[in-house]
This record gives C-alpha cells, structure tokens and sequence, in this order.
C-alpha cells in the first residue's frame, strides 16, 4: 500500500517522506519490525518508542511514523498523537472492516464477560446472526475460538481481527472495552451501534489514579456509540451519562426504563419480571447470584437497543449456559463445593461471597490474592470484605507479576486483622487449594477467587502454567491413590 493511501484520514503535520513509497507492513514495536515497514513510534505507558527508531530503521522501516521528528534525513512522518494514528492506519490497512459488521461495545469494572456472551448467544439464536466475540476469556469467530492477551488488543491487532471477523461472515462483533483501551485509543474511530455500560467499582487505578478519572474513562464509549445502554442504579450512573451525544437507555432494578420486578433467586440461578414501556416478560437464567440479575437486564436493554423484542431474549437465556471462571462449580467426589470465579475488586468479591452465602448449607471458604503491579488501594478492602462475608479466608498469592508475594498479602492482611474470621496465610497457590481442600468440611463452599478462565500465573515477567482445575483434579487422584 502506498503511504499516502495509509496515512487517509490521519492529521499529518510534518512529512519527509515520498507519498508514493510503498509499504509493506505497520509495527509499533522494533523488535518485530520488517524491511519495508511503517514504524510507528508511540510513547507508551511504560516506555516511549521514539527511543526505538533507530532499531527500527536498522531492520528496514521504510518510513516512521512519530511524535517528534528524530534525527538525520530518513522519511519521516510527525502526527501529534501516533496513538490516534495508529488505529487509523490499522482501519485503512484493513479496509475499515467494521464498518461492515454491526459493533457492540460493553464496558464496567465486573461483568463484561458474562454480559458479552450471553449477548452473542441473543443475537445468534434470535436473529441468525454470526457473532464475532473480544474479551478477557477468548475471542471468537462463530464458534471458532481464538487465543487473546488481554480484553482489548492494540489498535492495529484489532482491526486485523475484525478483518477475520467479517472475512468470516460475521454480521456482528460483541466486545468487551477496557478503560485502558478507551484512553489508549485502541477503538479510536470505531463506530458501536451499542455501548453497554455495567457498572463501576474500584480497580486500576494504578492506571486512572481517581475513580472520577476511571469513570470518565468508561464514559468515552458512549461518545463513539449510536446508542447507551446503562446501569441506572450504579452510583456513577449520572457521571457517566452526563456528555453522552448518544440516546440512552436504562436498566436496573430500583430504577430505569427496563426494570426487574419479583426476583427470586436461588441455587441454580435467577428468575425475574422484565418490565418496559408496559411490557412484562418472564425472565429465567440458569447462574446464580444477585449480579446475573444486572448482567441479564443489561442484554435484555442492549438486544432491544438492537431490534430484538424482549420476550425473544428472555426465551435464549433461559437456554444459556454460564461461561468458565465465572461462579463455575469444579466437581469433587466428596460433600462440599468448589467454585472458581474471576473475583479480582472489592465489589467482584462481594458480590460472589453474597451469592454463595445465599445459598451455602455450611461454610463459605474463600481463597485470593491480589494482582502485584496493580492498583495496591483495594488490597485491605478485599481483605475486608472477605472477613466480613467469609467464614475462613485463605489468602494467597494472585498474579505477583513484578512485587514480592509476601509483600502483596501484607497489605491485604490489614483489613482481616481485628475481625472475628479466622484465616490462614500461603503465598504459594497451588499449596494454599490444597490446604483449603485438606481443611474442608461437609457442606462448604469453597470459592477460588482471582484466577477465573486463566490458566496461568505471572510471576516476574513470565507466564506459569496453573489451571486450578487440574490442581483439584490432581488433589482427587492423589486422595484416590491414597485412600
């Protein structure tokens, strides 16, 4: 592609390059950069890639894309924002892919997943759609699973996957959209249909630094939405629907234009009244816990906001299954209860202690830690919560990433010393499941917080195998052997 064709659209302020050069390839990173490639320079959270150019050069960019003009007489192109950029020159690369495919966005602190692929289901079941799926979990092309790194990928390796995506016949793509991914304009000049807005609660603000700040973060994606669709009994509902340019719609339970009357939860799930504009459907879906009531109404709203009538809706996810790591019950041959959930905030824990407390015939046991290079104020709250809503804690390391584990738990511990809970501390996970395991008695509930889908731990800068499933299956053989 010629460079003038990959720079449509892009505010260019300075260029020392032939517009007729052609170019093989966009990196934003030297280490992969090819001979013939636009390398973009973007001054990033941790680094800044100007720093890189000249590697990149080394290895044969035809051109840079950057900031500030570097040295010397290579062809260059300066933009003010080579973030922006970015994403632009990912969608002209492409072929605007998107633009093509109907776009959902769903954005919160906790229930993104669940929300997106009990969505997918709906529009697949209700209106023959092939659905392409971005997230914490996996993506997805239809029913084809794709490996993922993080919620949101970068810019250019998203618009390359929605050229997948539409290559492969999907008609709409259902994603999950990080705060960091909104700030970062890794969607930059995606128009959704839909922005689906859950709900708020403390986490990364290591990044953010104020949840006035996360907030606004959340609220950009209603900026490039043709409709809102949103929480209205989250306390950050106000804020973050204050500058919408976008009509809105609402759900909750004490307020909004789609509400939940007479809900009944139990052990295998929630069952409610969908009631909007005069409208009243029965509602059944097959997850436990007061959060699948949010999660429910807030597909309901989005699927209406995209032509589907509720009762439609309402009839898939009665049929919908719940999505690993997410209150997924591990069976063991022996009478307690093992669950894993993707708890990693104060509310997340909150919300799956809740849940099982209402439903437990004996102790609830809960077993986390917490992310190291991650937002060290919810730490003690965590700690916190789960004395508070637990009967034994069992702290534990999480992803340590760069931070001594020891340290990571130290800051969890002040919010369980003083309380009545009894718990006991061991930084090595797979030791501390099966303490937990060891220790348990009839009719517990224990709940393995954190980990959720991942089958990895991070320690230093390395990924290490760890499916807690297997760590259960193992601690089965094992008793069996033994026995």
């Amino acid at each position: 592609m010629k460079l003038n064709e990959l720079l449509s659209g892009i505010d260019v302020l300075e260029s020392a390059a032939d517009p007729a050069l052609e170019i093989t390839g966009v990196s934003y990173d030297s280490r992969q950069t090819k001979p013939g490639d636009l390398f973009v320079a973007i001054t990033g959270y941790e680094t800044d890639g100007h720093r890189f150019i000249p590697m990149a050069r080394e290895k044969g960019a035809a051109c840079v894309l950057c900031q500030r003009k570097p040295e010397g007489e290579d062809p260059c192109v300066v933009v003010s924002d080579s973030r922006a950029a970015l994403a632009r020159l990912g969608r002209n690369w492409f072929g605007d892919p998107a633009a093509s495919m109907t776009m959902v966005g769903v954005t919160g602190t906790n229930g993104k997943t669940t929300t997106t692929y009990l969505l997918k289901d709906v529009l697949e079941k209700c209106l023959g759609a092939k659905v392409g799926l971005i997230g914490t979990n996996q993506n997805m092309i239809g029913d084809e699973v794709l490996h993922t790194e993080r919620t949101t990928p970068e810019s250019f390796e998203l618009q390359g996957l929605f050229r997948a995506m539409a290559d492969g016949g999907c008609t709409h793509v259902v994603m999950e959209v990080s705060s960091h991914a909104l700030c970062l304009q890794r969607v930059a000049g995606i128009r959704f249909a839909a922005g689906l807005f859950t709900n708020l609660s403390q986490d990364h603000l290591d990044f953010h630094e104020t949840m006035e700040n996360y907030c606004d973060a959340k609220a950009l994606l209603f900026r490039q939405s043709e409709q809102g669709v949103y929480n209205a009994d989250d306390p950050w509902a106000a804020r973050v629907t204050k500058d919408a340019p976008c009509p809105l719609l609402s759900f909750g339970e004490k307020s909004g234009d789609l509400r939940a009357e007479n809900i009944r939860l139990s052990v295998d799930g929630v069952s409610f009244d969908a009631v909007c504009a005069g409208e009243t459907v029965p509602v059944r879906v097959g997850i436990p816990g007061g959060f699948t009531v949010y999660n429910a109404l807030g597909v309901l709203a989005a699927a209406k906001a995209l032509g589907v009538p509720l009762r439609d809706s309402a009839r898939v996810l009665a049929e919908s299954r719940g999505v690993k790591g997410r209150v997924e019950v591990v069976p063991v041959p022996w009478d307690y209860t093992v669950l894993i959930d993707y708890a990693v905030t104060p509310d997340a824990i909150e919300n799956v202690l809740t849940t099982v407390r209402g439903f437990a015939k004996g102790r609830v046991v809960i077993l986390f830690g917490c992310g190291g290079d991650r937002d060290r104020g919810k730490r003690p709250k965590m700690g916190r919560i789960a004395a508070q809503l637990a009967d034994f804690v069992v702290v534990t390391s999480d992803n340590p990433r760069t931070e001594d584990p020891e340290f990571i738990i130290s800051e969890i511990l002040p919010g369980l010393e003083g309380t009545s809970t009894p718990y006991v501390v061991e930084p090595d996970r797979v030791k501390a499941i099966r303490y937990a395991l060891d220790h348990a008695q009839p009719d517990d509930v224990i709940i393995l917080a954190g980990k959720g889908h991942e089958t990895y731990q991070i320690v230093g800068h390395e990924k290490r195998h760890l499916d807690e499933r297997e760590v259960v299956a193992d601690y089965i053989a094992e008793r069996k052997r033994n026995a």
